[in-house]
């Protein structure tokens, strides 16, 4: 059975390009189409999609309150298709994340994609692993909360277990950006030491992601640079399209070596480099994504002694990176997306996140 797809694109253009695009291929049949949220709607009892497509920026209702709608009434794996890669407008592409869509993708150019068959296979690729996501109803949130964090139910053992971490890495792909927010907004301004964080994101996005994730997180999150050292209560990202290392000094390297396992930035790369300089004293973090992308890099980290955590399969988007990570032995812990940043905290012997930020 192929793999039943909503459009709901208000530009003719992109629509005609889009269809173009998935009706060549047999593992997808377009069974609707629609120009607004308000249109597309009725269609989805209806025409019932496996995937709905959608923009973000149309008349009458636009894509966020169309995410909003589908999640309470009708939920399905949403991917975003948008050519928003400008700073406010990026910002709102992740908006829709955290109202329930799983992913984003940048809209195919009428000039280029006919060219790239690289770009139609991605995206066909990216629609059949969202046909497999179980998405949940969800209500729609006024406001993230400040967080307030209850340790006393955590193995308390594991800080006295470990040594008190240096550095924290944090790998993640499909439904990173949900998880990595769920993540940051739980660790508190003067968290001790350095977070470098590895998402697999399409060219354009990242900088969008950022801005997103520093609206509700206490910590300074940036683009690291060639060079520098990393400095706690800091969240460093790779350079777009580069893997992110550490020298014999602990400064990082940015490289365009080849893509590890079809991925550059690498979680695996960055991972085996931080274990390398920091040893033991490494906390690695896997969360949700397809593939096997920081599996090996995550069995590094615990193979030093250093302590390894891979998000549950309950709260991951796709269990495919963390369950990788688990079946190689690689994780200490297996944890729920929301519990992952009290541990952090023991690990540290850290208070509990206050409310410093509004």
């Amino acid at each position: 059975m192929p793999i039943r797809v909503l459009l709901v694109e208000d530009s003719r253009i992109s629509l005609a390009i889009l269809k173009r695009i998935l009706n060549a291929s047999p593992l997808i049949e377009v069974v609707g189409e629609a120009r607004t949220g308000l249109e597309a709607l009725p269609l989805i009892p209806k025409v019932q999609p496996d995937v709905i497509c959608t923009d973000l920026h149309m008349p009458q209702m636009d894509g966020l309150e169309f995410t909003y709608e589908v999640m309470a009434l009708y939920p399905r794996p949403i991917l975003v298709i948008s050519a928003s890669v400008q700073e406010d407008d990026a910002h709102h592409v992740f908006q829709l994340l955290e109202a329930g869509a799983v992913d984003i993708f940048p809209k195919p150019r009428a000039g280029l994609v006919m060219e790239d068959e690289s770009l139609k296979q991605q995206l066909i690729e990216k629609i059949t692993i969202l046909s497999g996501v179980k998405v949940l109803r969800k209500k729609r949130k006024s406001s993230l909360p400040a967080k307030r964090l209850e340790l006393e139910n955590l193995s308390a053992f594991v800080a006295k277990s470990y040594p008190k971490p240096k550095i924290v890495v944090v790998g993640a792909s499909t439904g990173g950006p949900q998880a990595l927010q769920e993540l940051f907004s739980g660790l508190p301004s003067d968290f001790p030491v350095p977070v470098i964080c590895v998402q697999h994101i399409c060219f354009g996005f990242l900088q969008g992601l950022i801005d997103w994730l520093t609206s509700s997180c206490y910590l300074p999150i940036q683009i690291a640079e060639p060079g520098e050292v990393p400095k706690p209560g800091t969240i460093y990202f790779p350079p777009e399209q580069q893997h992110l290392e550490l020298d014999g000094g602990g400064r990082f390297i940015c490289s365009d070596l080849p893509p590890l396992e079809g991925h550059r930035p690498s979680v695996t790369v960055t991972f085996k480099s931080a274990v390398k300089y920091y040893g033991k004293a490494t906390v690695g973090i896997l969360l949700t994504g397809m593939g096997r992308d920081g599996a090996q890099g995550l069995q590094a980290i615990a193979h030093s002694g250093g302590f390894t955590i891979a998000q549950d399969e309950a709260t991951s988007v796709i269990f495919g990176m963390p369950k990788e990570a688990i079946d190689l032995g690689a994780a200490k812990e297996v944890l729920p997306i929301q519990a992952i940043a009290p541990m952090l905290l023991t690990l540290l012997q850290t208070q509990p996140l206050g409310s410093d930020k509004q």
